[in-house]
């Protein structure tokens, strides 16, 4: 550990007259990126002089001074554009030549942009397009970059970021899946179609949130069970909640989960199926209000954990009156008549009221609905079909993981910019000494 002092005089024009506090603050921020490049290259000359010169007493004999870079070069990071020209050194024993900086401080070669840089504008890339992202960050920091840079670099850093691996050992117990229709795009811009993304959330119980653990494109059920084994120990997950979508429940149900139904996709859906047994929206009333008033589908998250082991009686009241009512909703939709309608009251009777069987047997709540999970999705949603409209299968997939850092994690965000393989060795500000004279008499 050493200590360097650097001496820095500024020099302000003040004008005498109409100043205001704004006009203070903003000129100062014009100044800031002159101040930040005399810092930051006084620094490195610093620096560069003395790893050159530690070379060179360690061994003398190996290491030989050899010129500098030809051209300076430039670089770009959040506080200013600064240029260096790297000193070179000649290592006899490998009869080649190195820049004892760049490899001081790990600067990367033939980049630019520095990583820091570049995290505003990829961040932003979550709920705007990459145009413009890189038109913000040029507004706000002053530092112009093209859209093609943020994509470029988004993709490299989501590919260097695998936010599902080591989940194994985490306490899962509630498992969400979901999907949604996306736009995909081939080579040359080609229009691909409609395709099915999907999702997949966990929580480690009641009082825990919902996370992403995958997301896929093109994928079945079956496919995505396999990939879930992977990543989950799935074998300690004890509910399914889903919307009930064709072929969640055979593919991902184990034999030791038991399946909710969302409430709110079960009283959304049922309209959809009448409508498809021919009825309009006037006469399918009777039928969804009758849905709707079954007790289960009328219980709310907050009346669940009002409850209490003395309630037990009124809950095993709610089960009888809820089993009892699907039947007499069974009952007047004839099966010749409203074959769709009924077939889906019949899947929904079990999996919608799981969660007071639960109650019942385990004292405790789960999530009565997805929709709540799903509003955090819906800003996705949004930027997928109405800002991105298609897309690459690859290109989704690596923006969705800067969506799980950045929305449904962001704790974890800034620490995707650090080294995560050590911690991160920073200089540290010891001292400010400031003073002022002015060069004019004032009047």
């Amino acid at each position: 550990m050493s200590e360097i002092t650097i001496d820095l005089r500024l020099v302000f024009k003040i004008p005498s007259s109409k100043l205001t506090i704004n006009g203070l603050i903003h000129g100062l921020k014009e100044s800031s990126s002159q101040i930040h490049e005399a810092i930051i290259t006084t620094l490195l000359e610093a620096i560069e002089m003395r790893e050159v010169q530690r070379y060179i007493n360690k061994d003398p004999m190996r290491y030989r001074k050899n010129g500098h870079q030809s051209k300076p070069r430039k670089m770009i990071c959040s506080l200013c554009t600064f240029s260096h020209r790297f000193a070179q050194l000649l290592d006899h024993k490998t009869g080649r030549s190195f820049m004892p900086l760049a490899k001081a401080l790990s600067i990367p070669a033939h980049v630019h942009f520095l990583e820091e840089a570049l995290e505003p504008s990829i961040g932003l890339c979550t709920h705007v397009s990459y145009r413009r992202a890189a038109k913000e960050i040029d507004r706000i920091q002053d530092c112009s970059m093209s859209h093609t840079t943020v994509h470029r670099r988004l993709q490299g850093f989501a590919q260097d970021h695998e936010p599902f691996d080591n989940l194994k050992k985490r306490p899962f117990r509630f498992l969400l899946v979901d999907g949604a229709k996306v736009r995909l795009q081939g080579k040359m811009s080609k229009d691909m179609g409609l395709a099915e993304m999907r999702w997949a959330l966990a929580s480690e119980g009641p009082q825990h949130r919902f996370e992403p653990v995958g997301f896929w494109i093109h994928n079945d059920w079956k496919t995505i069970r396999k990939d879930l084994s992977k990543r989950l120990n799935y074998r300690k997950l004890k509910i399914l909640l889903s919307d009930g979508a064709p072929g969640v429940e055979e593919a991902l149900l184990s034999k030791t989960m038991i399946h909710q139904r969302c409430l709110w996709h079960g009283k959304r859906d049922f309209p959809y199926l009448l409508y498809a047994d021919g009825l309009k929206k006037v006469e399918q009333q009777p039928f969804v209000k009758q849905l709707n008033a079954i007790p289960a589908m009328i219980m709310t998250k907050g009346q669940l954990e009002q409850l209490r082991p003395e309630n037990r009686p009124r809950v095993e009241q709610i089960m009888k009156q809820t089993k009892q009512e699907f039947s007499e909703l069974l009952n007047v939709l004839h099966p010749d008549k409203y074959p769709k309608a009924r077939t889906y009251i019949e899947n929904l009777i079990q999996p919608v009221s799981t969660f007071l069987s639960w109650w019942l047997n385990k004292g405790t709540t789960i999530p009565l609905n997805t929709n709540a999970i799903e509003s955090a999705f819906s800003q996705v949603n949004n930027r997928i079909k109405h800002i991105g409209r298609r897309w690459s299968d690859k290109g989704l997939l690596n923006w969705l993981k800067i969506v799980f850092y950045k929305i449904f994690k962001p704790e974890l965000w800034s620490l995707q910019w650090i080294d995560n393989s050590k911690q991160l060795i920073k200089i540290k500000l010891l001292n400010i000494d400031v003073t002022y004279r002015w060069s004019e008499a004032i009047t």
